[in-house]
């Protein structure tokens, strides 16, 4: 039986998420040079121009996800993270869809992301390709980096 994963808007007060946020930004450090960590922080996350939601499977903290308004018709995907228990399970997929479906409600009419470039960031370079992400170059304050692959796809 396949389990519903819900979503929902995310104040960054429960310590669920609080923790999720710590364990992606470690990882990002664990696999990135600190100049290539794009990560928000959680004082960052909780900026105005920034959405943040939560996805849970059966009341657990499943999975993280923020949309960070660059202008009124472009939007970026930051802090997607997965919890290593529901990998595989569809949570970055629903996660994802949901967000284009926030920016496109809001009028924008495209989104964009910076994911690593090593090895351990195929799965989601992979997800975002499958849902219509193609890869550009910087973006919005963004210099070439070799641990960044950007992405952009229009809504």
């Amino acid at each position: 039986m396949q389990n519903t994963i819900q979503i929902q808007q995310d104040d960054l007060s429960g310590e669920a998420t609080r923790r999720l946020i710590a364990r992606h930004l470690a990882g990002m450090h664990d696999t990135s040079p600190p100049e290539s960590v794009h990560a928000l922080d959680l004082d960052a996350l909780s900026d105005p121009s920034v959405s943040f939601w939560s996805a849970s499977i059966d009341g657990e903290l499943a999975g993280i996800g923020a949309l960070k308004a660059i202008d009124a018709a472009r939007g970026e995907l930051k802090s997607m993270r997965v919890d290593d228990r529901f990998l595989g399970a569809g949570v970055g997929r629903t996660l994802l869809r949901h967000i284009v479906a926030a920016a496109r409600e809001r009028g924008m009419t495209s989104l964009w992301l910076e994911t690593g470039s090593t090895e351990e960031f195929v799965p989601a370079q992979r997800l975002y390709a499958s849902e219509g992400f193609v890869e550009c170059g910087p973006f919005e304050g963004y210099a070439p980096d070799p641990f960044s692959v950007f992405m952009t796809r229009e809504i």
